[in-house]
């Protein structure tokens, strides 16, 4: 194997695929990338045998052939050397690189060793490279993160009635967001180290081929106007029954009120300053145009803020621990959010003017 490759893009290529790359592990192979050449590409995999991601770059191959190499010492080499081409030349599982006046050897492990990328042959559904970001930058942060709760720590993917539903849950809250496409009907769930790098690696333009069976998906990314995807990622899905997320959506609500929503985040935060473990809620005190924002904490002290609101109805108050408000709020793009609520005890609702909600448990009132 021998290929010319400018650094920009073997740069590219390590950054897409090194994430996953662990250096504990107790199979050697799996700290390394694999190099595969093919006509004037070259192609990196790498793997943590859950989640695979190949990525295709730019190179001129001379002699084809393949390799693995330690991810993380040939990204050091790479990203240190000053010259911005790169000539790498592979003999007998050692691989020499030259980039100007440097020169290095490294000692690589034979592709052999390497598990084979997963094929995932369900039916192809195309989705838009900056729509799927936004579905999964708003709802990845309710995740669970309670290994107990296994079904939960990933992201349903719920297709049918022509549109697909992204729901993320940990028990105490739950972000929904839909997205109208017509697809066969289905539903898997993916895991969150799947979700975190797809939601790294996808960009504003482009499509997004999903495909999905029982056990496994994989996710090909297109650049826009490109017939072949620059990166692929394939992932082992949860496999558990996901719970009823339409009974926890309250079907009405009792009070309306809409919010500014920096403002409110903004005030949610100084709140949040005084609360502590042992009493992480904040107070909501809707009136008539307005909205009282309390935290009340023995040990720590009070803090206490006005904002003005869009409502007209009765008065109601209701808790919430304000780090779940925060997250979500944080994420939005939106100027304006809604805030739903029924009564002190039901949970509350954040929702936009697009296809998003947020359902969210109150907390008992000191």
């Amino acid at each position: 194997m021998k290929i010319l490759i400018a650094k920009e893009q073997l740069v590219d290529g390590l950054k897409s695929v090194q994430n996953i790359v662990s250096s504990r592990t107790t199979l050697p192979i799996l700290s390394n990338v694999q190099l595969q050449t093919r006509e004037d590409n070259l192609i990196l995999t790498a793997t943590d045998l859950d989640v695979t991601i190949s990525a295709k770059v730019d190179a001129t191959v001379k002699n084809a052939g393949d390799i693995t190499l330690p991810a993380k010492r040939l990204n050091a080499i790479v990203t240190a050397v000053e010259s911005q081409d790169l000539d790498l030349e592979v003999k007998e599982n050692i691989c020499s690189i030259e980039a100007g006046a440097s020169f290095f050897r490294l000692h690589g492990l034979p592709v052999d060793e390497f598990p084979p990328a997963p094929k995932v042959e369900g039916e192809a559904i195309t989705l838009d490279h900056g729509r799927l970001r936004f579905m999964l930058r708003y709802t990845s942060y309710a995740v669970s993160t309670e290994e107990t709760r296994y079904v939960l720590n990933g992201i349903l993917f719920n297709f049918g009635e022509g549109k697909l539903a992204l729901v993320a849950t940990d028990g105490r809250r739950l972000a929904l967001v839909e997205e109208a496409i017509e697809a066969p009907e289905g539903r898997c769930i993916v895991p969150t180290k799947a979700i975190t790098e797809l939601g790294r690696l996808l960009g504003d333009r482009g499509k997004v081929t999903l495909r999905h069976t029982e056990n496994q998906a994989s996710f090909a990314l297109f650049k826009d106007g490109e017939e072949e995807p620059s990166v692929n990622l394939t992932t082992k899905l949860i496999d558990g029954t996901y719970p009823n997320y339409q009974q926890v959506i309250p079907k009405e609500s009792k009070e309306t009120a809409t919010l500014e929503r920096e403002e409110f985040l903004a005030a949610l935060k100084r709140a949040e300053i005084m609360t502590s473990d042992k009493s992480s809620s904040v107070k909501l005190e809707l009136g008539e145009n307005k909205l009282l924002i309390t935290a009340n904490t023995p040990e720590v002290g009070e803090a206490k803020e006005s904002l003005a609101v869009s409502h007209e109805g009765g008065e109601m108050a209701i808790a919430f621990n304000p780090k779940y408000l925060i997250d979500s709020l944080r994420e939005l793009e939106e100027d304006e959010v809604v805030l739903e609520l029924t009564d002190e005890l039901s949970p509350g609702v954040l929702r936009t003017s697009g296809p998003f909600k947020y359902v969210i448990m109150p907390m008992r009132m000191n």
